[in-house]
Order: C-alpha cells, then structure tokens, then sequence
C-alpha cells in the first residue's frame, strides 16, 4: 500500500474545487521518484508547503480546508493523516523555490500535486539534520547530481525560519550533507 497516494487520493475525493498541494518529507520521496524504497510509501502522513499566494487566494481555500478535515476523520482508523502543513517561510527553502517545483502525475482529478527540486528537498530535510533525513539526502542525492559547489549556493541563498535551533542545526548539517554529496559521485 502506498499511504501517500491513499491519502492525497482520498482527498482529491473530498474536493469539490480544483486546489493544489506542494509536497515534502517522505511523501515527497515516494511519490516524487520512480525507484524510491517501499519503505517510503509506509509513512503515515503527508507533509506539504503551503505557498504564500496559495495562503493568500480571496476565498481562503476553505474547499481545501474542508476536505482535508474531511480525509482526517476518515483515515483516522488506518492511521493516516493530512496534517503538517506549513507556511513556505516555515520550512527552509531558497526564496524562489516555488518557480522549480516539480509536478506530479499521479493521477488525481482536482488535485495538482508537485514536489520541491531535489535541492530544495535536500534543504527542507536539512531543519533536524537525524540520522534518518541524511538517509533521506543520501537518496535524493543519488537520484539528483548535485555538486558540493551547487549545495553550497544553496545553503547560501536559503530561507531559514528564525528559530535558532532550526539554524544552529542547519548549520552543523551543511558539511555532512556535502560529505555524502562528495560520496554519492565518487
């Protein structure tokens, strides 16, 4: 079973309106690359970034909020769930993120999904810098060609949320992640 196309398909039934859905995190992983691990589908939820236009849109989205409320209550019982959802400046990203992303045919009527560019994945898994988002890098990485030089620009050019432990921890994720980049292409 993949949980997140279980859950992003169950809201595209609760929509009535057409919305759509930058994803991240995990969800990201296994929907977003053809030969991504099984264990990725298994994850419980999905996260995604909410853009500020999108935030912003005259009607609230209230159609969205609805159906995600909607989709909750319903795969309770499975335990799944549609509920980290966070601002763009809440999720460390490059300020022009949203001009890359990377639409995602899975096949939904209402819903337009995407995913971050790889680097910009790289970065949002880069906030806690575990042991299981570097696994996660170490993946995006061998699926992507990103230099040590291109990581740098983008460590450089990111949007890091004012939380000083969100930067102290991205700042002491950077020379690990160019470790695994030098590794991954050598």
């Amino acid at each position: 079973m993949n949980n997140p196309l279980h859950i992003l398909q169950t809201l595209d039934c609760h929509l009535s309106t057409r919305s759509e859905l930058t994803l991240f995190g995990r969800a990201a992983l296994a929907l977003g690359y053809p030969n991504s691990p099984d264990g990725f589908q298994r994850t419980r939820d999905v996260d995604a970034i909410l853009p500020l236009h999108w935030l912003a849109a005259p009607d609230e989205n209230v159609d969205f909020w609805q159906a995600q409320q909607a989709v909750n209550i319903e795969l309770q019982p499975q335990g799944l769930y549609l509920t980290h959802l966070f601002r763009e400046l809440e999720v460390i990203v490059q300020p022009d993120w949203i001009t890359r992303r990377v639409p995602l045919a899975i096949g939904l009527s209402k819903l337009l999904v995407f995913r971050p560019a790889t680097v910009d994945l790289v970065l949002t898994k880069m906030a806690r810098g575990d042991d299981e988002d570097l696994a996660d890098i170490c993946f995006l990485l061998s699926q992507d060609s990103l230099t040590p030089d291109e990581l740098r620009a983008a460590f450089a050019r990111a949007r890091v949320p004012d939380v000083t432990e969100i930067r102290a921890l991205f700042k002491a994720t950077q020379p690990k992640v160019l470790d695994i980049a030098r590794s991954v292409h050598h």
